[in-house]
């Protein structure tokens, strides 16, 4: 397997990972600068030259993918036989330097109702990093015409037809997922928030809408859904930045979408 397919395959399976890169070589040494390992939790694709080169890397690798916030790093090797290494000696006469880099498990967003401002949220949204989730119970708001927009997304864009039940997509939503909820339909809304509070492993909930909205919403969620207070307080609404107050969709978008890059920065905190 190439290390781009095994790169893939651990993103596919939302694990973390490294690749593990021969950045230099001076002198002789097993593999030729470029040569790359990626290394997973419990398995390993390619090689770097095995030896100690490629067990310390691995080890050092796994110690990244345990860490909260690991940060790339780059790895000097001397191959000679004076040199104590931990897994066995390579005396080819060169010097490596590897470099580490982490590959986390990209971020989930999903987003129910691709309306005007659903539509305006996705194309910010698509220019990240992102296993980006379009849901809507209309077919021609998720038309290829309409989302051809989105053809040149750096984000894995996925897209959910649900005619009768949006809110069983909710089970279907990798762990961490982040919902936004806006759809063409308060009553759609409703259960979609209901349904929210009750799927565990979510991200966070937010809410598109007026205080008044809200307010209705808040007291059914916990007369009819038997939410306590804790649980409902889960929902963020209104969603966005308080002080930019522009009604336009794509300014609600980009408030949006700044108020849910800012909740990314702060995971793990």
């Amino acid at each position: 397997m190439t290390w781009v397919a095994a790169v893939a395959r651990l993103r596919a399976r939302r694990e973390s990972g490294v690749l593990v890169t021969v950045a230099t070589v001076r002198g002789h040494a097993p593999r030729e600068a470029g040569a790359k390992l990626v290394v997973g939790q419990t398995e390993t694709w390619g090689s770097i030259g095995g030896g100690n080169i490629e067990a310390v890397s691995i080890d050092r690798a796994r110690e990244m993918i345990a860490a909260s916030r690991p940060e790339p790093e780059l790895i000097d090797f001397a191959l000679n036989d004076k040199v104590i290494n931990q897994h066995g000696v390579q005396c080819c006469g060169g010097t490596v330097s590897v470099l580490l880099e982490p590959l986390p498990v990209v971020r989930a967003v999903a987003i129910f109702g691709v309306g005007h401002v659903g539509l305006e949220l996705a194309r910010v949204l698509a220019r990240q990093d992102l296993d980006l989730h379009l849901i809507d119970s209309r077919s021609d708001i998720l038309s290829k015409q309409r989302l051809d927009v989105l053809a040149d997304a750096v984000a894995q864009v996925h897209v959910h037809h649900t005619p009768l039940l949006p809110e069983e997509v909710l089970e279907e939503l990798p762990p961490g997922t982040h919902v936004l909820i806006m759809t063409h339909d308060h009553a759609e809304d409703a259960a979609l928030c209901d349904a929210a509070l009750r799927t565990p492993r979510l991200g966070s909930i937010g809410l598109i809408g007026s205080a008044a909205k809200w307010m209705r919403f808040r007291k059914r969620l916990v007369t009819e859904g038997g939410h306590d207070e804790a649980t409902v307080d889960r929902i963020k609404t209104p969603i966005g930045l308080a002080d930019i107050t522009g009604k336009e969709p794509a300014t609600i978008a980009v408030s949006v979408a700044a108020d849910l890059l800012r909740t990314f920065e702060t995971e793990g905190d």
